[in-house]
């Protein structure tokens, strides 16, 4: 492959070739403003991310979604009113919210799974929410296929599920394994800690080791996958995030003064659990590695990998879907 560096500004284009099979530009092209161009349709049309939560009630999810993005995106921030039945089967609920940062517009969506692991019968209780992934992957690829595609599909698939894990300090639960075990192939798993601070630090490094320890027993691969990482620099900076989980987080929408700041904490009978504090807990590692480092590739590994895996299959059924015309459309909303 011939390699062309263009070492001043002046306006000739001609090449001078080298001994070595490279080349040099003698001017400039431009070639450096495509990431320019790039920022500048993204920021306009921004970006869509959506994040699953799911886990016992009780254990902080909306709470941590809102602590996560700075707002109230999550429908609700506390635990069941004593009023309030728990829901007898799982209920799926997305909630979605455009939130805007530097000219930078993001559509979250945040889908709750209200009554999961909450009955005495737990049995199968991950097939209403693989089934909610699914068809998820169903309305993309549906939108794919149409003969008059939009411009911009609109994308509901589910790109990140982070799983909350009871802070029993023992070990994982069946239903724990088993829910990973079955959705690690469809969805993202990101595994957390709930209500660390519950836990001394010593049992929670004993725990965080012994759920990776059950995860790697189980033949379980929660995201950053190995076989994803896509040269060295990739591996070496996810097997520092492999090796941290699962994270153990405290979340709080709640502010208290701390030497002279006002910081989000969780206040206790010994003091303040601080939220973004890595000497409390790993709430802002995980913040991080989600938002600031990791973001783009949940994206990319749900359609090139969880997505496409689907569609392969999909299409590799009864002699694959068939193209849907306007008509087709038609007729189905009659």
């Amino acid at each position: 492959m011939t390699v062309l560096r263009c070492f001043n500004t002046s306006l000739s284009i001609s090449c001078a070739h080298r001994s070595g099979g490279g080349s040099t530009l003698l001017g400039y092209i431009g070639i450096d403003t495509i990431i320019e161009q790039m920022r500048k349709k993204t920021m306009k049309a921004g970006f869509d991310f959506n994040i699953m939560v799911v886990g016992n009630s009780g254990l902080g999810k909306s709470t941590l979604v809102n602590t996560l993005f700075k707002s109230q995106v999550s429908r609700r921030s506390a635990g069941w009113a004593r009023d309030e039945k728990i829901p007898k089967t799982i209920e799926i609920k997305a909630v979605s919210h455009v939130l805007e940062e530097g000219g930078v517009k993001m559509k979250l969506t945040v889908v709750d799974t209200p009554g999961f692991g909450d009955q005495i019968n737990n049995d199968n209780c991950w097939e209403p929410i693989s089934k909610y992934i699914n068809e998820q992957y169903e309305k993309f690829l549906k939108e794919e296929v149409n003969i008059t595609r939009k411009k911009r599909i609109p994308d509901t698939r589910v790109h990140c599920c982070i799983y909350f894990i009871t802070p029993t300090g023992h070990s994982l639960r069946s239903l724990d394994i088993e829910f990973m075990k079955r959705l690690s192939h469809s969805v993202n798993i990101i595994p957390v800690i709930a209500k660390s601070d519950t836990m001394t630090i010593e049992e929670r490094l004993e725990f965080k080791q012994r759920v990776r320890k059950e995860l790697e027993m189980g033949g379980i691969e929660v995201y950053p996958q190995k076989e994803f990482d896509e040269d060295m620099e990739d591996k070496s900076d996810n097997d520092k995030i492999r090796e941290a989980m699962p994270f153990a987080v405290v979340g709080s929408d709640k502010e208290y003064q701390v030497n002279g700041k006002r910081v989000l904490g969780r206040k206790t009978a010994w003091g303040i659990v601080e939220v973004e504090n890595p000497n409390h807990c790993e709430f802002a590692q995980l913040r991080d590695f989600l938002i600031r480092s990791h973001l783009q590739d949940l994206k990319e590994v749900t359609h090139n990998i969880h997505y496409e895996t689907y569609r392969a299959k999909r299409l590799n059924e009864n002699g694959g879907l068939h193209p849907i015309t306007c008509n087709d459309t038609q007729e189905s909303n009659l």
